[in-house]
């Protein structure tokens, strides 16, 4: 690199300027450092994608402009006006950034705490979600494989904060698998932090840490399309 510095080095320090100067004039200013960065960047999604199609073809169609969410914030219905996002992220999916099908996920955030890698569904409709849950109970022997696996237990958590304090009305209270119907959503993360994205090989350990949740993101749909 010739003694500068990685360009995703540069990405989060763009994002904590960003996040002190969250206003369209010091975003138009820098316009063009952003651009660079973003090229770079999408380079570089568009690689791990390719290395996510060799273990699920299924999203070989996708390019990273498809997979990349923007960095301008919809703000319409949001008490915060701020008008740009302080993190990078995509979502690589058989259907690209299709909301309710299970995929993964990519949060490259100025706080470590958020930085990672997701996979699974988030904030699915009901008759999604209804669906996700019979399939689990009926096939939870399956199902506890794929979360027991130790690709899965030693590097993600299973994300609760969205959860029923009871389960779904239509099951009993003391159910067996009521840890997995109270969830309204079925996401999975690996906390990486900052460090692992300013790695050049990125794209490399974030396909491997993905693997794992190919029958995770598998289960989910096949259970949708069923």
């Amino acid at each position: 690199m010739n003694g500068q510095k990685y360009y995703m080095t540069r990405v989060f320090e763009f994002l904590e300027q960003l996040s002190r100067n969250n206003d369209r004039e010091w975003f138009k200013a820098h316009k063009t450092e952003f651009d660079e960065l973003r090229h770079l960047w999408l380079e570089d999604l568009d690689r791990l994608i390719s290395l996510v199609a060799q273990w699920m073809p299924s999203v070989a169609m996708q390019n990273a402009r498809q997979a990349a969410y923007r960095i301008y914030r919809d703000t319409r219905f949001s008490p915060d006006k701020t008008p740009y996002k302080t993190y990078f992220s995509a979502a690589i999916s058989p259907r690209g950034r299709e909301k309710d099908y299970a995929g993964f996920y990519l949060h490259q955030d100025i706080d470590s705490g958020e930085a990672g890698l997701y996979g699974g569904i988030w904030c699915p409709p009901a008759p999604v979600l209804k669906k996700l849950r019979r399939a689990i109970v009926d096939n939870i022997e399956e199902w506890e494989e794929i979360m027991n696996s130790p690709g899965i237990a030693s590097n993600y958590e299973v994300l609760t904060f969205n959860a029923l304090k009871t389960v779904p009305r239509e099951y009993p209270k003391d159910h067996p698998q009521a840890r997995w119907l109270r969830l309204r959503d079925y996401g999975l993360f690996a906390r990486t932090g900052r460090k692992f994205f300013e790695d050049p090989q990125w794209p490399e350990k974030s396909a491997d840490l993905l693997r794992p949740l190919a029958p995770f993101v598998e289960f989910l749909n096949y259970s949708i399309d069923e």
